[in-house]
């Protein structure tokens, strides 16, 4: 309703379990259709899950490396192979500056936005000279209901800010690697070549 009042001639929603990887490549193709091609698409979706539960279990980890991991990776190839086809496209997947370094608070969310760092970086390589912009996001701590729990201080941005950054560079036909908010990159330059008795503190 919100897109149609802002002159949507149209709008197609559908529904789709996430985690349940065999929907995923008809979801795209249907999407497609729906909109007679794709000009951007952005992957989003993920749940934070419990460390200490997933340390205890390994049904727990594989289940949250499937929704954070395996289907982002299966959408990102299928919309990468539409877009190729098309000859045109922007496909933006929201990693994390978790997957930068590994730490001992957050390590199997961390090792599920490592993975779409490398594959989007390395889909921006390969696709690049096909007319598709692979950007790979990078937020740092965003206020979402995701984090509602967790205490804001000074290094907090809003989904707002974060959301004007995607769309700038979308719309400049930026690839490759973004921090959102940029200052995180210089922040995470340090932490990555910082020894492990300090990460073990952060």
């Amino acid at each position: 309703a919100d897109l149609a009042v802002r002159g949507a001639a149209g709008v197609t929603t559908r529904v789709a379990d996430l985690s349940d990887l065999d929907v995923l490549a008809d979801l795209c193709d249907e999407g497609c259709d729906a909109l007679g091609g794709i000009d951007v698409a952005i992957i989003a979706h993920g749940i934070l899950p419990d460390q200490k539960a997933c340390e205890h279990s390994v049904d727990a980890t594989l289940g949250a490396l499937r929704v954070n991991a395996m289907s982002p990776a299966a959408l990102m190839m299928r919309l990468g192979e539409i877009m190729v086809t098309q000859g045109a496209g922007s496909l933006v997947v929201i990693s994390s500056v978790a997957g930068d370094r590994g730490r001992p608070s957050n390590y199997v969310y961390g090792a599920s936005k490592a993975l779409l760092s490398v594959m989007g970086e390395g889909m921006a390589l390969s696709l690049g000279d096909r007319g598709v912009n692979v950007l790979v996001v990078k937020p740092g701590f965003v206020d979402t209901p995701m984090t509602a729990a967790f205490p804001k201080g000074a290094l907090w941005a809003s989904a707002k800010t974060v959301g004007d950054e995607i769309a700038e560079a979308v719309r400049k036909g930026r690839r490759g690697v973004i921090y959102a908010p940029f200052w995180w990159r210089f922040i995470m330059l340090v932490i990555r070549f910082a020894p492990g008795f300090v990460v073990r503190r952060i």
